[in-house]
């Protein structure tokens, strides 16, 4: 049997914490890396699945709506394996893949997370496969939108090696973070993950390394990490 995550994600999020603290680093670490081009589009992704960038993106998105008070957006665009309708307790739809085939628009399907400034946005429930709606998809528009009624948008999308749909998004925002699992991933997988981004001149601002024991509640399948970043090998 399979068990969901009942309550979520915020109502264990404390800002005193050790994780708290790390990802309030890695926010500041992004900002210094890209100077005054404070990156308004980030997409958060990983080689694999079962690594943690969906959990990253929800506390990245929590940590950046409560630091900076500014209007933060968190989008699923893992329409194959959606979890932040799960993290956050929430519906799955409508969502993402009812805006991009035309059939709902942002403002619609924008739901509150529950903390200040903080929005979500699910994957939906796609009609089609995700590489058709990917293929169909005005990305460009859909991003510019998305920046017209949010400050920040972070995005969770597919992992890199079993399908294409990062790649499809990934050199159309403001930067690129990738989450990798100590210990568990390939050295030469992480490897081929990174040279796919940098072959495709993206922005890939940095790593994050998670690595430590599990706090939250075991009906959350991808697990919540200590977390370490540092910038992406060079090109």
């Amino acid at each position: 049997m399979k068990h969901k995550a009942t309550r979520s994600i915020i109502s264990y999020y404390d800002k005193e914490s050790s994780s708290a603290t790390e990802f309030r680093r890695i926010y500041s670490a992004i900002l210094s890396t890209n100077g005054d081009n404070r990156p308004r589009t980030m997409l958060v992704t990983s080689a694999m699945v079962g690594e943690g960038k969906s959990i990253t993106s929800s506390l990245l998105s929590i940590t950046v709506a409560s630091l900076t008070g500014s209007k933060v957006a968190v989008i699923d665009l893992d329409m194959r394996r959606p979890k932040l309708h799960e993290y956050f307790a929430i519906s799955p739809g409508p969502g993402v893949a009812e805006v991009l085939l035309g059939k709902n628009n942002i403002k619609n399907v924008a739901r509150s997370s529950g903390i200040p400034n903080l929005t979500i946005i699910t994957s939906g429930k796609p009609t089609i496969s995700p590489s058709d709606i990917f293929d169909r998809a005005d990305i460009p528009g859909f991003l510019q939108e998305l920046k017209f009624y949010f400050d920040t948008v972070i995005i969770d999308s597919p992992p890199i090696i079993p399908v294409s749909d990062p790649m499809l998004i990934a050199d159309q925002v403001d930067g690129v973070i990738m989450v990798v699992k100590s210990g568990s991933t390939q050295r030469e997988v992480v490897s081929r993950a990174i040279n796919l981004l940098n072959n495709s001149a993206v922005n890939l601002m940095g790593i994050i390394l998670n690595d430590q024991e599990s706090v939250l509640p075991y009906y959350y399948k991808d697990r919540y990490y200590g977390y370490h970043y540092s910038n992406p090998p060079k090109k």
